[in-house]
């Protein structure tokens, strides 16, 4: 694949990880700063926990898109690694 679509779909790799990063955080400061069963940090636990597990799902089929769908996970690795 062309270096502008690797090199676009690292920015979007790391813009969802600083993304999933930052919410994690909030998460912690709710714990700190709100009870255990406060319905606002329920809430933004669970919404954290689905767009990281969403953010790794995309980024799986994007990686895999961004290397040309290749036929085998083992191609997608060599052209990383090479």
């Amino acid at each position: 694949m062309t270096d502008a679509i690797l090199q676009s779909y690292r920015e979007v790799e790391q813009a969802m990880e600083r993304f999933t990063l930052v919410l994690q955080e909030h998460v912690h400061v709710l714990q700190r700063s709100e009870g255990p069963e406060s319905d606002k940090l329920v809430r933004m636990t669970h919404g954290y926990k689905a767009m990281r597990d969403s953010a790794m799902i995309y980024l799986s089929y994007a990686k895999y898109v961004a290397h040309g769908m290749p036929a085998s996970d083992e191609m997608v690795q060599d052209e990383i690694q090479g």
